[in-house]
Parts: structure tokens; C-alpha cells; sequence
């Protein structure tokens, strides 16, 4: 007999888990430096065995309200825009999750209001107390972000004037944002995509993944998406110049976004536009607004330099992987070549990544969403460093356009094992912190099984 299942145990059920992780990250959260509290403390391993306990219980609601839309009647988007919303709540007040870049992007606007340039130099340059905040590996590391989320961060310093938790709060309403952005996009992408709204809503923006970095992580890369749904929904309505300045726009953000423009010269392609015509509209509008910006921004153009910022050698891209693997052996047997092993790789990887991305749009572009979508997968899995919320890029438009169930099964199984890859601190894990973790997700197991049996069993004695 199946576990009953409504729109309501599914609210309450997130709900729980979200504010199970916002207390447990109040201790085991990545903290301003003067909050950190020693791993092993008390504080410290209740707060992770809490969030982890959290997260599990997310997730469990997040795949049963997969079977609540997959049923003969789904909730109305309107009705899971709710839940999204119930579910983040707990998380806007609470403190920065599962990464400790929103610090960085707090003192790198920080340098742009200092007219520094955040390019040439690290947040270390800024120093104070909030360069001290930023986590040692990228405080001499200039800033990988364009000119459009530096203007964004320089502008939300101005306003707190460097009051830190102001700034934190700031910085999450600006993802919230980009979220929003998200969740408008995607049953408009979706109908043109001839997929079910309330699916897409369910895959793509009430997707742990999206409120665990998105939201409790304050990320720029939902102000990135958010940008990218609103130029492609542009698109598709008829407004391709507008598309075009929206999509440049988020690739101003953050790179990858930059692939979005070849979906909007194909959506003016189908619309009976000239092929000619679509990209010289499309390249006008793009470099128009690249140069506006960036003159608004006052960052110049270091941005295009800084795309070869260095990746963490903690890294666990494929690419770095393998190079680290390919290294190790070179190394073995006395070869001078072992130091270029990485370097090699990372190259093999973009390479790989441009003829996947060449091979998807030629089989895929009557479906410009879901090649889109597929490039961006493509990109991140390829590219010389990744980190679960990277996931989002190309999966936020696969919940879109997904042909088929079966890809969106696919992707989900993927989510919830992407959901639990990263500590609340962000940091890495020792061998205590993964047995706390493991030991708060197996809590909520057994609460969600007895959960399940006790709501099982009075219908039991009545079939009996």
C-alpha cells in the first residue's frame, strides 16, 4: 500500500527540513569568522547532525511531491510557487550554507566601491575584516564574475556601507531574485517546450539543489539564470532584441550563459526570420550592451582575462580527476611531463566540451531550449572544476524541455545525490564531520519510516 501523499504533508515536510537546516546551520554553517566554533565542539556536531537532518527530510518531500505532480492530478503552478516559497522562508534568515563564497562576492563588490580593480588583485588587496571573511584559497584571487554582478555587489556595499550581516542578507535577497526570475521562466519555457508546467516547476526550481546553494547559499548563479529564462521567455515572445540584451546580460554574470545567445538567433530562425538577419540582430544587441555595462560598471573589460581563473586543486572535476590521476603515474616513473598532466586534461576537457556542444545543436536545434540546456551540461561536466550548484545550469532548462519522463527521473536521481555532496561549513569534511552527517541523514530516515508505519497502519486494521 502506497504512503499517502498530499500537497499539505509535502509543505510541512519541506518546511521541517529547511528549518531543521537553518537552526543546525546557526553552529555548523559557514560562519563569519568570529562565529566559527571548533568542528568537533558540541555546538558544532549538533548543528550538523541538525542540517543534515534537515536536508534528508527535504529531500524526501522534494520526491514526493514528484509523485504528487506525476500523478493524474498535479498541483497547479501557483500552488507549488507556494510551497517554494514556505520552503525557502526558514533559509532567508539563516546564516550563509554550504559555501563560503558570498563573502567573496561581499568584498569584491566591497573593491569596486573602492574603485580597486577587482580583477588585477584578490580580496587580501581590500583587506579589513571582511577580506578576512573571504576562504584563504581565493583572497588573492581576482574576481571570475562580469561586470553586470560586480555593479550588483558595489551597489548593495554602498547601501551597508560593510556591515556584514546587512551585506549577507542583502546578497540573498538579490539570489531570491534570481530565483524568482527562475520560477516565472519556467512554465512559459515549458509550454513552448510542449512539457508540463507544473513538472518543470517541480525539477527546476523547487529542486533541492536551488534552495540549498541558490538560497541558503546565496549564489550568483540564480541571478545568472534568472537573467537567462527571462531573455529566452523574450525570445519566444516575439521580442528577440530584448532576448538577446537579457541573455548578454547574464553571461555579464557569470560565462556560461553566453551559450544562451545561439537559442536566441534560433527561436528568431523558427519565428521566419533570416538566418542573416537573427545573428546580425542577435551580435549588434550583445556587444551593445557588453559595452554599456561595462562602461556603467566602470570594471573594464579585465572580466575577459579573469575566465582563466584558477580552479581549487580541491576540485573534483572530471577533468582535474583524471589530470591528477595521469600526474600520479607521470610522477611514478620519473617523468618531467607530470606537472603539465592537469593542464592537459583541463584542455582535453574544453575541447571535449566544444565538440559535445557542436554535436548537440546540430542533432537538437529544433529544440533550442533543451540543446541549450544539454551545452550547459556540457560545460560543466567538462569544464576544469564543478560544484553541485553547477548542476542547476543546464538542468534548469532540461526541467523545461526534457522530452521525456524518463530524463527528468534521471536528472532528479542525480539532484539528490548532488544534495548531499557538501558540508553546511563548505569546507571539506573529516572523518568525524561525514559520520555526524551520515548519522543525522540516517536519523531522518527512521523518522520518515516510522512516519510511514504509523500512517499505514490504521488502514491496515481496516483492510483487515
Amino acid at each position: 500500500m502506497a504512503f499517502p501523499v498530499d500537497l499539505r504533508r509535502c509543505r510541512i515536510l519541506g518546511l521541517a527540513g529547511t528549518a531543521c537546516l537553518a537552526l543546525g546551520g546557526e553552529t555548523a554553517g559557514a560562519l563569519p569568522v568570529r562565529d566559527l566554533l571548533h568542528p568537533a565542539s558540541a555546538h558544532a556536531a549538533l548543528g550538523l547532525v541538525g542540517a543534515y537532518f534537515g536536508v534528508v527530510l527535504l529531500i524526501a518531500a522534494w520526491a514526493l511531491l514528484g509523485r504528487l505532480v506525476r500523478g493524474p492530478r498535479p498541483p497547479a503552478p501557483r500552488a507549488l510557487l507556494l510551497v517554494l516559497a514556505a520552503w525557502a522562508a526558514p533559509l532567508l534568515l539563516a546564516p550563509p550554507l554550504f559555501s563560503r563564497d558570498v563573502y567573496s562576492y561581499l568584498a569584491q563588490g566591497a573593491m569596486v566601491e573602492a574603485h580597486l580593480d577587482v580583477y588585477a588583485h584578490g580580496p587580501s588587496r581590500l583587506g579589513g575584516p571582511l577580506a578576512d571573511e573571504v576562504a584563504p584559497l581565493w583572497r588573492h584571487t581576482g574576481a571570475p564574475y562580469g561586470p553586470v554582478f560586480l555593479a550588483v555587489a558595489a551597489a548593495l556595499s554602498g547601501l551597508t556601507r560593510g556591515d556584514l550581516p546587512a551585506g549577507l542578507v542583502g546578497m540573498r535577497l538579490v539570489a531570491l531574485a534570481g530565483v524568482a526570475l527562475m520560477a516565472a521562466a519556467l512554465p512559459r519555457l515549458a509550454r513552448h517546450s510542449g512539457a508540463d508546467p507544473s513538472a518543470a516547476l517541480w525539477l527546476g526550481a523547487l529542486n533541492p539543489l536551488v534552495l540549498l546553494h541558490l538560497v541558503a547559499g546565496a549564489h550568483n548563479d540564480a541571478v545568472m539564470l534568472g537573467l537567462l529564462g527571462a531573455g529566452l521567455v523574450a525570445a519566444l515572445g516575439q521580442w528577440p532584441v530584448l532576448g538577446a540584451v537579457l541573455v548578454t546580460l547574464a553571461a555579464l554574470v557569470k560565462a556560461p550563459a553566453v551559450l544562451g545567445l545561439a537559442a536566441v538567433v534560433v527561436l528568431q530562425v523558427r519565428a521566419g526570420r533570416s538566418a542573416v538577419k537573427a545573428l546580425t540582430a542577435t551580435a549588434v544587441a550583445a556587444a551593445g550592451t557588453t559595452v554599456a555595462v561595462t562602461a556603467v560598471a566602470g570594471t573594464g573589460y579585465g572580466w575577459i582575462a579573469a575566465l582563466d581563473t584558477p580552479a581549487s586543486p580541491q576540485n573534483w572535476a572530471l577533468t582535474t580527476l583524471l589530470g591528477r590521476a595521469t600526474r600520479a603515474v607521470l610522477e611514478h616513473l620519473g617523468s618531467d611531463l607530470a606537472p603539465l598532466a592537469i593542464p592537459v586534461w583541463h584542455t582535453l576537457g574544453i575541447v571535449a566540451a566544444v565538440a559535445a556542444i557542436a554535436v548537440i545543436w546540430l542533432r537538437l536545434r529544433p529544440r533550442p531550449v533543451y540543446a541549450l540546456g544539454l551545452s550547459l551540461v556540457a560545460v560543466a561536466a567538462l569544464g576544469p572544476a564543478i560544484r553541485p550548484w553547477y548542476a542547476l545550469w543546464g538542468l534548469f532548462l532540461i526541467a523545461a524541455a526534457a522530452p521525456s519522463g524518463s530524463v527528468r527521473h534521471r536528472t532528479a536521481a542525480v539532484t539528490g545525490v548532488l544534495a548531499l555532496c557538501v558540508l553546511p561549513s563548505g569546507g571539506p569534511a573529516d572523518t568525524g564531520q561525514l559520520l555526524l552527517a551520515v548519522s543525522g541523514g540516517a536519523l531522518a530516515v527512521v523518522v520518515l519510516w516510522q512516519a510511514r508505519q504509523a500512517r499505514l497502519a490504521p488502514a491496515l486494521g481496516r483492510a483487515a
